[in-house]
C-alpha cells in the first residue's frame, strides 16, 4: 500500500469515526470463512457496519479525529474489526448472541456516546445500555403516570369533588 493509499484510508476512517457515536473494536481472528460470513450477515441484518482495519491506520485516524478515545488506541493489537452502529447496545447484543455458537468475536473496547469501555468483561454492561429512544420512552411513561392518576381520581370522584369545591367556595 502506497503512502497516498494509506492517507486515503486514514482520511476515510477519520470521517467514519467522526460520523458515528457508537464504535466497537472486536477481535474476530480464528473464525473460519463460513462463520465470518455468518457474522457479517448478522451485522447487516442488525444495521451494524463491520470492517477489518489495520491497527496502525486506525490509530492514526483516532489521533486525527476530534473525539477523545482515551485508552482505546492501546487495545489495537492483533486482529481488529470495527463495528459501527446507531444504537449503543446493538453490537454488544450481536456479539453476545453470536457467542452462543462460537467463542469469538471478543470485545476489545467500545466508544459509546463519549464513554469508553475497555475489555471483554464490559460486554454485559454494554448489553444493558439503553438506547436514547428507550430512555425517552421511559421518561415519558414516568411523566404521564402522575397525570393519569390525577385524571382517574377526578373522574371517579367527580360528584364528590364538585360538592367539596362548592362547599369550600361558600366559606
Amino acid at each position: 500500500m502506497t503512502r497516498e493509499e494509506k492517507a486515503v484510508v486514514i482520511q476515510d476512517l477519520t470521517s467514519q469515526l467522526a460520523e458515528n457515536a457508537t464504535i466497537y473494536l472486536a477481535d474476530i481472528s480464528g473464525l473460519d470463512a463460513g462463520t465470518t460470513s455468518d457474522l457479517r450477515r448478522a451485522c447487516f441484518k442488525a444495521n451494524i457496519k463491520l470492517s477489518v482495519v489495520k491497527n496502525t491506520l486506525l490509530a492514526k485516524a483516532m489521533e486525527a479525529s476530534e473525539k477523545e478515545f482515551g485508552e482505546l488506541p492501546e487495545v489495537l493489537k492483533g486482529n481488529t474489526s470495527l463495528m459501527f452502529s446507531e444504537t449503543g447496545n446493538g453490537p454488544a447484543k450481536l456479539i453476545k448472541a453470536f457467542r452462543k455458537k462460537s467463542e469469538k468475536p471478543l470485545l476489545k473496547g467500545a466508544f459509546v456516546e463519549e464513554a469508553i469501555y475497555i475489555g471483554d468483561d464490559n460486554l454485559d454492561t454494554l448489553v444493558s445500555i439503553k438506547s436514547k429512544e428507550e430512555m425517552i420512552g421511559e421518561i415519558i411513561g414516568l411523566l404521564q403516570s402522575p397525570a393519569k392518576n390525577v385524571i382517574s381520581g377526578l373522574k371517579s370522584g367527580g360528584g364528590k369533588l364538585a360538592g367539596i369545591l362548592k362547599t369550600l367556595s361558600e366559606r
